[in-house]
């Protein structure tokens, strides 16, 4: 089963901003950590932006002052605002966590999941 579901992709002028959503499947109450990756044609997937379990945010050098990362309160979603968007930026991003709770009395697991992929293309 699918278990992050991404949304937010599209085509955008240089310059221009885009948001994107990572949503939490049904089976999952709470995403603890995530991460977000991106793989432009003919690269490497590159992390991009990261969550951790305290909260705090961590960026590619790329991206920095560029991309925030966040999470809704209730921890079902995970967004990705990006902003000045380069050329550069065009590549399929995904979604990642490794750290979930399956219901409010659990303790967090250790997972792999990713999203789907959603394509940014960034024309000039």
């Amino acid at each position: 089963q699918v278990q992050l579901v991404e949304s937010g992709g599209g085509l955008v002028q240089d310059g221009g901003s885009l948001r994107l959503s990572c949503a939490a499947s049904a089976t999952i109450f709470s995403i603890e950590t995530v991460e977000w990756y991106r793989q432009a044609p003919g690269k490497q997937r590159e992390l991009v932006a990261a969550l951790t379990s305290d909260g705090s945010t961590n960026y590619a050098d790329s991206v920095t002052g560029r991309f925030t990362i966040s999470r809704d309160n209730g921890k079902r979603r995970v967004y990705l605002q990006m902003n000045s968007l380069k050329t550069e930026d065009t590549a399929v991003y995904y979604c990642h966590t490794e750290r979930v709770k399956w219901d409010p009395f659990d303790k967090v697991r250790d997972v792999d999941y990713w999203g789907q992929g959603t394509l940014v293309t960034v024309s000039s």
